[in-house]
């Protein structure tokens, strides 16, 4: 990293942690989830570190109306700092950030009624304490292209920062910190196989820093421009369904020299889920410093959820009820809303999909109360201490912590475990001294 990127690197954190740590890391994993398995694992892995938690939702997921989460921002801040003390975790060392924010949940209205309702959005997010915000406005509306011009992106995203502006200030609390930028692979991931990605060019990101700049200045708030910290882009990671594009540094150099030109500035990595340990620190290395991560985590849950199922099944032979994965699979057909628009081919390649995806689109079932109901069961039938050897056979990932009593052989402790496994890497590649265990 050069002297120039690690300066970015000092100021771009020092704005997001405030007098939160006085040690700044080479960079942050921002947790994308709302599975409650998945924000104790972050929550903990951050408190055996002494670290910050960075927790974020995106606006489908979390927004005034609900999301399909059914949470507002407010009541997702509650859910997450109910959870941070149930483990004795200080909520104040978790950055709350809030994701995509624009007018994508309502793109089927018009152009002014969804920005309107962004804006009342960006505002509850403020409100509620949220201190990260990507303003992405990118993405058209009804009668509108898919994908809008830079120039036309900047305004909306300017007019959405002003009314962040304006709600910090009613509210009485600490300005935002913003990401802008827009070039990010779909929600959740692709949709099909991936070979080769186009890196953003370093001209591309140039032109969105200085359209935003152009835009905060014409909504009249330039001191919202002094706190963009970040500019999303693409460095060429990916997952598709079936696959996963590893990040290559050579392919991104010419990217990543242009933060030597970005005074203050960090690049914002999106779906980095999946991503080697080398890999998540080259992205480090190269000024990806802040990296997002969502679907990777719930896919190492469904993988611990599956396994104590296979696990059940050896121990109990005589049970006569139905198995973990045939009651998703009917919650899942029963309610397609989630995946089928996702997922494509036969019907047994669609259900390999809707189990087994790296986009994961399962992990939208979880929070149903059937699975909820499965799940409770799961651990209930399951004994206090589950034998080794199965550990073994089913969960790789945590069977070494299991042996060296790192873990119990519980079954909600083997999840958080294979979640904790997942986070792993991202701590070796933020670190502020890099060791690699």
């Amino acid at each position: 990293m050069s002297k120039i990127v690690d300066q970015n690197r000092k100021i771009a954190f020092s704005k997001l942690f405030g007098e939160r740590k006085r040690e700044l890391p080479r960079g942050i994993v921002s947790v994308c989830s709302a599975h409650p398995l998945v924000v104790e694992a972050a929550l903990r892995r951050a408190s055996d570190e002494g670290s910050v938690a960075l927790i974020e939702a995106t606006c489908n997921q979390v927004n005034q109306e609900g999301g399909y989460t059914g949470m507002t921002p407010a009541a997702f801040r509650r859910f997450i700092d109910r959870i941070a003390e149930k483990i004795g975790f200080r909520p104040e060392n978790i950055i709350f950030g809030g994701d995509h924010l624009g007018p994508n949940p309502w793109g089927k209205l018009t152009a002014e009624e969804a920005m309107s309702r962004a804006e009342k959005m960006v505002e509850a997010y403020v409100e509620a304490g949220f201190e990260k915000l990507h303003l992405d406005t990118s993405m058209g509306c009804a009668g509108e292209a898919a994908a809008l011009p830079d120039e036309l992106t900047a305004e909306r995203a300017a007019r959405l920062a002003k009314a962040a502006e304006d709600a910090a200030r009613r509210a009485g609390r600490r300005p935002p910190v913003y990401i802008i930028g827009t070039e990010v692979p779909p929600p959740g991931g692709a949709t099909h196989a991936i070979e080769e990605l186009e890196v953003t060019r370093s001209e591309a990101a140039a032109k969105t820093l200085a359209v935003h700049a152009a835009a905060f200045d014409e909504a009249a708030v330039p001191e919202a421009m002094d706190r963009v910290i970040g500019i999303v882009v693409q460095p060429g990671v990916e997952f598709g369904n079936a696959n996963v594009v590893l990040y290559k540094p050579e392919k991104a150099r010419e990217l990543a020299s242009r933060l030597n030109r970005m005074p203050g500035l960090l690049f914002e990595a999106h779906s980095t889920d999946y991503q080697t340990a080398e890999g998540l620190s080259s992205l480090v290395d190269d000024g990806f410093a802040i990296l997002k991560v969502g679907p990777g985590l719930t896919f190492a849950l469904r993988e611990a959820f599956y396994a104590l199922d296979a696990i059940r099944a050896i121990l109990l032979p005589e049970r006569t009820a139905g198995n973990l994965p045939a009651e998703m699979e009917a919650i899942m057909v029963g309610q397609p809303q989630h995946w089928s628009r996702h997922y494509h081919g036969s019907s047994d390649e669609m259900r390999l999909q809707r189990h087994f995806s790296y986009s994961d689109r399962i992990r939208y079932y979880w929070p149903e109360s059937e699975a909820l109901r499965a799940v409770e069961s799961l651990f209930a039938e399951l004994p206090d201490t589950i034998p080794e050897t199965l550990i073994s056979q089913h969960l790789a990932r945590v069977y070494p912590d299991v042996v060296a009593g790192r873990v119990p052989p519980r079954a909600r402790d083997l999840c958080l475990a294979a979640i904790d496994s997942a986070l792993a890497p991202y701590s070796v590649a933020t670190a502020t001294t890099r060791q690699l265990r």
